[in-house]
């Protein structure tokens, strides 16, 4: 069995995301599926400001949402100067059958993502 890559495992949490920001009824400005690239979506709603939008697969299904505080102090201060909301999406992935395995291509799996974490408003 192939196990899936790091920018699988992003890709995957991507498309968790964008599903989610579509039923809410943004539009995206941009999307960067790239791993370590910051925002992976621009968001556009009419009347509101833009959104960036940072993805972060992981293995962790019970707290999906850490993420790196000082890093994230740095991007809060680059949205600032553009005017932009800050949400943090963590997208937990793990093994259906173990969450001690990887995950495997085309085999079940769990997903832990229920909202965005609003970094700044």
């Amino acid at each position: 069995m192939e196990i899936l890559t790091e920018q699988e495992l992003h890709n995957l949490a991507m498309n968790i995301v964008g599903e989610k920001l579509t039923k809410m009824g943004y539009e995206f400005q941009a999307i960067n599926s790239q791993l370590k690239r910051h925002p992976q979506f621009v968001l556009y709603k009419k009347g509101e400001p833009t959104i960036f939008v940072l993805v972060k697969a992981t293995n962790n299904i019970q707290n999906p949402n850490e993420y790196d505080v000082l890093w994230m102090e740095t991007f809060k201060n680059h949205a600032k100067k553009q005017n932009a909301k800050v949400w943090f999406a963590g997208v937990g992935i793990a093994n259906a059958e173990s969450v001690e395995s990887p995950v495997f291509k085309n085999q079940p799996y769990y997903e832990a993502f229920d909202d965005f974490v609003k970094i700044l408003e």
